[in-house]
């Protein structure tokens, strides 16, 4: 199989760790109104992800891959970092928006270097491509609605 392929995939299994530990450390941090409706969003996303992630790890060990362990993971999402005031929502929900759209951008890679040559993998990559944009689509009515109220 494609050395390609198992890189990517690596690469997806490496991301969606990350949000499982951006998402379950925002969905403790944050505090506020407006913070508790974005909390338990966060909080039930932490298990779709870390099912994405096992889903991931199981196709690279069924290539021949290996799964990487923590020391293997550099980790890069820099906006969704919790922040200083946990009453910030609007970062956090913004750090999100950039998570989806670099999950998603990642899914369509892996669509298209498997189309043709990994049927399997093509289909997982286009389950998780249209769970991540249900979660962008979510979190960008988030956004719609603080900056509504900011109005």
């Amino acid at each position: 199989m494609s050395s390609e392929i198992i890189s990517a995939l690596q690469k997806a299994y490496r991301m969606e760790l990350e949000t499982v530990i951006n998402y379950l450390t925002n969905s403790v941090h944050l505090d506020g109104v407006f913070a508790e409706e974005i909390k338990r969003s966060l909080g039930g996303d932490v298990t779709e992800e870390l099912n994405h992630a096992t889903e991931i790890a199981n196709r690279i060990k069924q290539l021949g891959g290996n799964v990487p362990g923590s020391l293997a993971l550099d980790f890069d999402q820099k906006t969704l970092q919790p922040p200083e005031d946990p009453i910030d929502s609007v970062s956090v929900i913004r750090g999100v928006l950039d998570a989806e759209e670099a999950a998603i951008s990642h899914y369509k890679h892996l669509i298209k270097i498997s189309g043709g040559e990994d049927p399997v993998t093509e289909d997982l990559g286009i389950r998780l491509l249209a769970d991540e944009e249900g979660h962008r689509r979510l979190f960008k009515g988030f956004l719609a609605e603080y900056e509504r109220r900011q109005r």
